[in-house]
């Protein structure tokens, strides 16, 4: 079965969160939110090369981490090898 497109997918749960009355901004800090903490799993928690794969600079994701208060639990980093869970540097 073929995947649906993105803009299908988005088109989808635009129509849901204006249906709920969800705000502009309201939707824009989830996603940003969740797109961020998303990178930073998929960079094991670096914020260096989440930064860069999402094209911004390593300060604006600091910045934007605290902003939107993303927590290490959202991240949920992978356990080092002294036992202790990584932190993310903001």
């Amino acid at each position: 079965m073929a995947e649906e497109p993105l803009s299908g997918s988005l088109s989808r749960i635009v129509d849901e969160l204006v249906r709920r009355g969800v705000t502009l901004d309201q939707a824009r800090r989830e996603f940003e939110k969740q797109f961020i903490v998303a990178s930073l799993k998929s960079n094991d928690g670096n914020v260096c090369r989440s930064a860069r794969s999402l094209g911004v600079h390593r300060n604006t994701l600091r910045n934007k981490v605290s902003s939107l208060g993303i927590v290490q639990d959202e991240v949920r980093l992978p356990i080092s090898r002294n036992g202790r869970r990584r932190s993310i540097e903001t």
